[in-house]
């Protein structure tokens, strides 16, 4: 090959087969396999908000094989790079310079890059979230827990072998996790063990709670007055009180809600306190109980939140 021939610019056609075969190796590869999976789950019987999904699958029950798996799926994807890097190497040139990948420019190729992957990621996390707000989106379940189905409000999952592994209280505090864990969902009221004949909903397990649980509002939500606050108690009179801070720590609102049962049982509590702030800005939402014998506040729930500022 001569110097001329190596030399010659790249007609815009080659350019486009060069592009389209990249895309097909890497983003083309993960997009199209996205479209067969929710064509899937659309067509499946049922809705798609009474579907699972699981995050991080196994490869394996057994963590060594389980790890090689891991490994070797990243290794193997790596190998089209490596290709790329080795036959840009045959040709004149630096084939990190012809990457872009020569941190002649750090600065500016790291802020590209950043870019690049907000571009990427921050509308899928926008679609999640409009999902979830929809409640159109599948139930996110911890890998490891395989979801059989979903049906009439009971969620029949098969845990791994190792669950059932240990002493009695354990596999309680296990069971309980799974059951808070997917009783968030709106379609799921209870949850049924493969294998075990176990039925339990949150009901069951509320000796495990603290005396106060906060489900409402969530960690760093954005709330506006009167804050709407909810959840679950078991406190003297079943009164539960709350208050509202600042960023600053100061007391901006307070106020007090009574819980369906208390003094030895446990209700739902909701209640809705008002604030005063000329800013908006970092806050705490604050659920606790009036100690009887001294007045001290006791099993304090703090919640960060964002306080929207009051007229």
């Amino acid at each position: 090959m001569t110097v001329d021939e190596l030399t010659r610019p790249v007609s815009r056609r080659v350019l486009g087969t060069e592009t389209v075969l990249v895309l097909g190796l890497s983003l083309g590869k993960s997009a199209v396999y996205a479209m067969v999976s929710i064509a899937a789950a659309l067509s499946a019987a049922g809705p798609l908000s009474a579907q699972t999904a699981a995050l991080n699958r196994s490869a394996s029950p057994r963590p060594w094989l389980d790890l090689t798996y891991q490994l070797l799926g990243i290794a193997f994807a790596l190998l089209p790079v490596l290709l790329a890097v080795h036959l840009l190497a045959r040709d004149p040139g630096d084939p990190a310079r012809t990457l872009g990948v020569d941190l002649s420019r750090p600065g500016s190729d790291l802020a590209r890059g950043a870019g690049l992957a907000a571009l990427i990621g921050l509308p899928g996390l926008a679609l999640f979230w409009a999902a979830a707000q929809l409640g159109i989106n599948a139930t996110l379940v911890p890998a490891g827990v395989e979801m059989v189905r979903i049906a009439e409000g009971t969620a029949t999952v098969a845990p791994p072998e190792s669950f059932a592994d240990t002493d009695a209280r354990t596999l309680r505090l296990r069971r309980a996790q799974v059951v808070w864990t997917l009783t968030q969902f709106p379609t799921v009221r209870r949850v049924a063990f493969a294998g075990s004949g176990v039925v339990l909903a949150r009901t069951d397990l509320a000796d495990l709670l603290a005396p106060i649980v906060v489900t409402e509002p969530a960690i760093g939500q954005r709330v506006a007055g009167p804050v709407t606050v909810a959840g679950t108690a078991d406190v003297y009179e079943a009164t539960v009180s709350i208050r509202i801070l600042d960023g600053a720590g100061r007391v901006v609102g307070t106020g007090f809600t009574t819980a369906t049962c208390g003094s030895g049982c446990r209700g739902d509590y909701r209640g809705g306190v008002a604030y005063r702030l000329a800013t908006a800005g970092p806050g705490t939402v604050e659920v606790y109980e009036v100690s009887p014998r001294d007045g001290s506040r006791t099993h304090v729930v703090a919640v960060p939140v964002l306080l929207a500022a009051t007229a």
